[in-house]
């Protein structure tokens, strides 16, 4: 009986190019697919891909964390790549070709640096729209709907004039990261800013929203880097688009009081996971009344003030 082609004998990296052809035919998102060929790339500076992936074992993996390890790699680095490798083998797994996998190596948590209220006071200044350029009103926009919503930069580029529902207050999303349709709802002062902005903005109702000057839709590169010029000549430093995701994820859950499967909706996560991690770093509960629990503003004195001696 002729073996089928799973079953001939084929690289590592062959095996790796079958993986991505069928994660294209499942649907996958074209930027999932570039991030899982990125990592490989480095993954193959540790690992021989070469091999035969029957013989591949654990401790063929076990010397690549060592590698990476010895490489100066960070544990976020090390746990990007083996998450990759645990999706790529769970396939295999599938396939019948492997009967391996990857545990996920421990990475190191982070704090998400977000815009403080200082910054957002800035950013969110009006421009006098009789005097600014098109770009300028359009980000400042931009930056009022990030706050509204949290949303994705890919999101707030495919956003089409016909998604905005002023009457009922809510966008509907064309591109989600899990290309699950989503309803956005917008507070009463995003309503009355895109009404005023889309008599600016004019355009059918299948032209971009949020477009260039010339009423083309931004791309990837060309919204980054408004963006970021607005907020430098606003004089802000930070100029990530996606620090504005975890500022709207902070302030809804420390200073708005939000809840996290309200959050979870809002955000487009499939899974609760992520917003779990927003929960732990931003946890609402353990700032609220703290005085009332801290041994410090038990103990200092609350009707005088400290003051230094001068030496």
């Amino acid at each position: 009986m002729a073996k089928n082609k799973m079953n001939v004998s084929a690289s590592v990296e062959e095996t790796f190019q079958d993986f991505i052809v069928s994660r294209k035919t499942k649907g996958v998102a074209d930027k999932t697919i570039e991030s899982y060929q990125h990592q490989f790339k480095a993954v193959v500076k540790h690992l021989d891909v070469t091999q035969d992936i029957y013989t591949l074992q654990k401790k063929d993996l076990d010397n690549m964390i060592s590698s990476m390890r010895d490489s100066g790699l960070s544990s976020n680095s090390i746990n990007s790549y083996t998450r990759m490798l645990k999706s790529f083998f769970s396939w295999c797994n599938e396939e019948g070709i492997t009967q391996i996998n990857i545990k996920l190596y421990k990475c190191e948590e982070t704090i998400k640096e977000t815009y403080t209220d200082r910054e957002l006071s800035v950013l969110l200044k009006k421009p006098d729209i009789k005097h600014s350029t098109f770009a300028e009103y359009r980000n400042w926009v931009i930056i009022n709907f990030l706050l509204n919503s949290g949303s994705r930069s890919a999101t707030i580029r495919a956003i089409q004039i016909r998604d905005v529902d002023l009457e009922n207050g809510m966008v509907f999303y064309r591109h989600t990261k899990n290309r699950k349709a989503q309803v956005i709802p917008l507070c009463t002062p995003m309503i009355a800013i895109l009404r005023e902005y889309l008599r600016f903005r004019n355009g059918k109702e299948e032209e971009y929203l949020f477009c260039t000057e010339t009423g083309k839709q931004l791309t990837e590169n060309g919204l980054r880097q408004t963006i970021a010029r607005y907020n430098t000549r606003r004089g802000v430093e930070k100029t990530s688009i996606h620090l504005f995701r975890h500022t709207f994820a902070r302030k809804y859950l420390v200073d708005c009081g939000g809840d996290a499967f309200t959050l979870q909706k809002l955000l487009g996560h499939s899974t609760l996971d992520m917003t779990k991690h927003y929960c732990a770093i931003f946890d609402a509960d353990i700032t609220k009344n703290f005085d009332n629990f801290s041994p410090l503003a038990q103990l200092a004195p609350t009707s005088k003030k400290i003051r230094m001696k001068a030496k």
